[in-house]
């Protein structure tokens, strides 16, 4: 019994291993300084922020659209009801 207890603790610390060097890699390998001199790091940094002014004009441009949308269902809305209502007399 006491040998089938000591293999489980011996295998849980042996899978456990791997996991336990993995998260204590991760936060040094993840922390990239923002001026950093790798070029393919500065170029994802200005791929980002290209994105993220893309984004955000696009955002204005569909604000704009939603509007004149509107408006534009707005006066065939009211066309619309004028139709019905000079049919209805």
């Amino acid at each position: 019994m006491r040998s089938k207890i000591g293999v489980s603790v011996l295998a849980a610390i042996a899978l456990s291993w791997p996991a336990w060097a993995q998260s204590q890699a991760q936060p040094a390998a993840s922390t990239a300084p923002s001026g950093s001199n790798d070029p393919i790091v500065q170029m994802r940094m200005e791929v980002a922020a290209a994105n993220k002014t893309y984004d955000k004009k696009v955002s204005a441009a569909k604000k704009v659209y939603d509007h004149k949308k509107a408006e534009a269902a707005k006066e065939r809305d009211a066309s619309i009801a004028a139709a019905h209502h000079g049919a209805s007399e």
